[in-house]
């Protein structure tokens, strides 16, 4: 294992030099949080294709297709699918708006009224991601080195907290091309080509397996809605991936750099899913199907070729940990504390704004590996985490955009209702169970719609400078040389 050892340190070093010199050029607030909003299409394009696939989408896609075969693919096929929406439909509007979180669109549109309470569900569905994705690191690092579960996750914990804070985004951004390319060639062109002549092809797969390992639709009808209704509009929504839209440098890098990234995240999930399929002939009796992607990795790849593939898959949980991770602490700094303790006012760039962000990135990188240490249910915490996004936030937020008789008060019930029916109902049904997001959205959009008709409409002043800065016309930041 010395040469694969030596390919993950030399990764990991890697890192950590991205941030360091990513420190040096997050000079600003708009530098340290979205890269200056300046970032080019093929930056863009991969730095988004790796937030959205994580260690979910790589060990869990895998996972996923070792247990129900090439229907497997549908989680993270939805997932490309949000992306694909977002970035057609609303992310030129998005990157045309020049703010920071979720919240802060939300007052634009609203009037200021639902920055805290917006903030604060979009801070717990982020801090649930970033912990969640701390947590894979003790999978990986126990297949690398056998390493002690806490030590792990300290670990691959640490070296993300360290590049995020010194850099911010630019350092997330560098890293996460890196791991781009590094997913790109460890599981799409070594593991999988590699899994599929292992398990003797595509003919020797079919003999081998149930015919429903190849029905598109062998997972099951109600999942695949559930993965539509959590995942896609989930990645309309979620404040990782619209700081993510915030760094493109025009409204056409977010809406086409998006589509290139959404349509790589559908090749992926189908590899996945292969990989999950070949996975299953060669070892059908594994105790967890989440343990095919590292038996695959461990028995079957060359050494070096291991090494890459295992750093593909850290790549995968790094960069959704890192992404997660700056949402988390941007939402705290920005619509939390900064409101609570009435300081939240015009925007002034400068070196205090960024050593505040860079501690409350700090803060929360420390607060993420403890809770992730402490918890062992990976499923439970990322579930809450998405249906407290969807059932709170999504009516909201989707209203403000297409819906221009949508009210302040009637976006504060949305929240308030939505995410307090999915915690009433997944105490009362289970929190694996679907029908808290399924009643908790349909409880939100009565909400939003029988309370913004009941009181009185926006203002025109406001509604009349949301739209000027859905058009682009109120640019507050200067433009900086473009990053390709």
């Amino acid at each position: 294992m010395a040469v694969d050892y030596t390919v993950i340190v030399v990764y990991l070093a890697g890192m950590l030099a991205m941030g360091w010199w990513g420190m040096r050029r997050a000079k600003s607030k708009s530098e340290f949080l979205v890269a200056g909003r300046r970032l080019g299409p093929w930056m863009y394009s991969g730095t988004m294709a790796a937030i959205v696939l994580g260690g979910a989408s790589t060990i869990g896609g895998v996972g996923l297709g070792y247990q129900y075969g090439l229907s497997g693919a549908w989680m993270v096929f939805t997932i490309g699918l949000g992306l694909l929406a977002l970035s057609v439909f609303f992310s030129a509007r998005i990157a045309r708006l020049k703010v920071y979180t979720v919240s802060e669109m939300l007052d634009l549109r609203y009037g200021g009224r639902a920055g805290v309470i917006s903030g604060v569900v979009m801070w717990a569905y982020t801090l649930m991601l970033a912990v969640t994705s701390t947590i894979a690191y003790a999978t990986i690092f126990d297949v690398l080195f056998d390493m002690n579960r806490t030590l792990a996750i300290i670990l691959g914990g640490s070296i993300v907290v360290a590049y995020s804070t010194l850099g911010g985004m630019w350092s997330i951004t560098l890293t996460d091309m890196v791991q781009f390319v590094v997913k790109t060639i460890g599981v799409l062109l070594l593991l999988l080509p590699i899994a599929v002549v292992k398990a003797g092809g595509f003919g020797e797969m079919r003999a081998k397996l149930p015919t429903e390992y190849f029905d598109p639709l062998g997972i099951g009808g109600e999942t695949i809605f559930t993965y539509v209704l959590i995942y896609t509009f989930g990645m309309l929504i979620g404040q990782d991936i619209w700081q993510r839209v915030f760094t493109a440098r025009s409204d056409k890098v977010a809406r086409y750099g998006g589509t290139v990234a959404g349509t790589y995240c559908l090749v992926y999930a189908i590899a996945g899913a292969v990989i999950g399929t070949a996975a299953k002939v060669m070892y059908p009796k594994l105790p967890s199907a989440d343990a095919a992607f590292a038996t695959i990795v461990k028995d079957e790849l060359p050494m070096g070729v291991r090494g890459l593939v295992l750093a593909a898959a850290l790549a995968a949980v790094m960069s959704t940990s890192s992404g997660a991770l700056i949402a988390c602490a941007t939402v705290a700094n920005n619509d939390i504390w900064s409101r609570l303790r009435g300081a939240a006012g015009p925007e002034s760039e400068g070196h205090d704004e960024v050593k505040g962000n860079r501690a409350f990135i700090l803060i929360m990188g420390v607060a993420v590996i403890v809770i992730a240490i402490a918890l062992n249910d990976v499923v439970e915490a990322l579930t809450v985490a998405y249906n407290l996004l969807v059932g709170g936030l999504l009516v909201p937020i989707l209203g403000g955009l297409l819906w221009r008789r949508g009210t302040a008060p009637g976006a504060l019930a949305a929240v308030a209702v939505g995410g307090l029916s999915v915690i009433g109902l997944m105490w009362g049904y289970g929190i694996l169970a679907t029908e808290p997001v399924y009643y908790g959205l349909l409880t939100s959009l009565a909400v939003y719609v029988v309370v913004s008709l009941a009181t009185r409409p926006t203002d025109a002043a406001v509604l009349a400078a949301w739209r000027e800065r859905l058009a682009g016309r109120d640019a507050t930041e200067p433009r900086a040389p473009a990053a390709v």
